[in-house]
């Protein structure tokens, strides 16, 4: 039974990462069919939903968002049915138990390690691994070189998951210094790979957060060591390694030397400012959509976006929607982020942190892309599900502590009124 029940965890924690939906072999979808038996045959006992707010904010948010604003009713339901059986994952299969919580995080993470390797390999042998990347994603590899996506930039919410999360998992659990470097080179070799410029921003911005509140004013050192240390990788590793003109010649630094041409991040940010300017409560106060406005649009006239996925909503809702869906959905983990600064340094906290800091690179990475929370992206969507739940397990096993010391302390002063001779019926219990 434990083994069908890990096996299950796979296929689900497969399809919601590498956001496997309908594929060629079955017609229901992949979240639904492998994500329904854990919560009804599964299930932890005693286990009660735990989302009931959360999902009334998300499902407010796609309304207005994809009904309202987009007027597209099928990414309503795909995206609702993802978080959903998320919320139910959580709520009633893992519920209260640690270990299966541990075990998915577990597993999240090695799939997305998988998916690296997929990449790291598709830079050598496109023609073997292109099938098999179509195979795995359930649909037409799109762009190569990739791991387990049809696109770069989708596989590029996977790698701002796992970089920083391995990475300062390594510092938090007092891992020895060689495996310490060793794990920043695998980092730096799947960013070089991986060739998305806002994934490296992601993990510069965590891992820079996280030494300035670990280490605090050692941080310079620590970050004047790493550069260096990045330094010499690139000078005689990575820059012979995969040099312009061989094997592994598209890497980041090779598409950071190219022109974007229209899909210029800076170009489309101006543009869709100016656009929010002339709207500035939101197209959905004005009876528009992205289509209404971007007509005769020299830099829109793809049909394309400004790749900024905040931007882009506070453009259909506005200031007041966008900001209120915004604070109610981030509060939380913002909230757990503050709460958890004093006490950086111990273990029991670790995991909170590591989960907290590669949230924040997925967010960033949201920044020069359309996916993110609310079109319910595999990564991001774990990853908001999991911190919350870390949350209500830490605030379970304290509530069972306090009462477990209650209990001790009515039970000393049961043996303390006995010996003074108290009548029974004044002993508490």
């Amino acid at each position: 039974m434990k083994f069908i029940t890990v096996v299950f965890m796979i296929l689900y924690l497969f399809a919601l990462s590498f956001g496997v939906f309908f594929t060629e072999f079955f017609r229901i979808p992949a979240p639904i069919l492998f994500g329904l038996p854990l919560v009804f045959v599964f299930k932890e006992p005693g286990a009660s939903f735990l989302y009931v707010k959360e999902l009334l904010i998300f499902f407010l948010a796609f309304f207005f968002y994809y009904i309202v604003g987009v007027d597209d009713y099928k990414l309503f339901t795909v995206n609702l049915i993802s978080i959903f059986i998320c919320a139910l994952y959580f709520s009633y299969f893992v519920g209260s138990n640690s270990k299966r919580f541990k075990l998915s995080i577990l597993i999240f993470f090695s799939l997305l390690a998988f998916s690296a390797v997929i990449m790291v390999l598709n830079h050598f042998n496109e023609s073997y691994i292109n099938p098999l990347r179509a195979l795995l994603a359930g649909q037409e590899v799109i762009q190569s070189p990739s791991g387990i996506a049809a696109y770069q930039f989708t596989f590029g919410y996977q790698l701002a998951a796992l970089t920083p999360f391995i990475f300062i998992y390594a510092y938090l659990f007092k891992k020895k210094w060689l495996v310490k470097a060793l794990v920043l080179s695998i980092c730096l070799v799947f960013i070089f790979l991986g060739m998305q410029r806002s994934v490296f921003v992601g993990f510069i911005a965590s891992v820079l957060l996280f030494s300035l509140i670990y280490y605090k004013y050692k941080a310079v050192y620590i970050i004047g060591i790493t550069v260096i240390a990045s330094v010499l990788l690139y000078t005689y590793v990575l820059k012979d390694g995969f040099d312009s003109k061989g094997k592994g010649a598209e890497n980041i630094l090779v598409k950071n030397e190219q022109d974007d041409g229209e899909y210029n991040r800076s170009t489309l940010l101006k543009e869709n400012l100016r656009i929010y300017a002339e709207y500035p409560y939101g197209l959905i106060f004005y009876g528009k959509n992205w289509g209404d406005v971007i007509y005769r649009n020299q830099v829109f006239r793809s049909g394309i976006t400004s790749h900024n996925a905040y931007l882009m909503f506070f453009t259909y809702l506005g200031p007041f929607l966008g900001l209120g869906f915004l604070i109610a959905l981030y509060y939380k983990i913002i909230g757990a982020f503050r709460s958890v600064l004093n006490h950086v340094r111990e273990k029991k906290y670790a995991l909170l942190i590591c989960l907290i800091l590669s949230f924040l690179a997925v967010t960033i990475n949201s920044l020069s892309h359309n996916a993110w929370l609310l079109s319910a992206d595999g990564p991001t969507v774990f990853l908001f599900f999991s911190i919350l739940h870390y949350l209500k397990i830490q605030k379970n096993n304290k509530d069972l502590e306090e009462a477990e010391n209650e209990v001790n302390s009515h039970q000393e002063v049961h043996v303390q009124w006995k010996m003074n001779g108290e009548p029974q019926d004044r002993i508490l219990i």
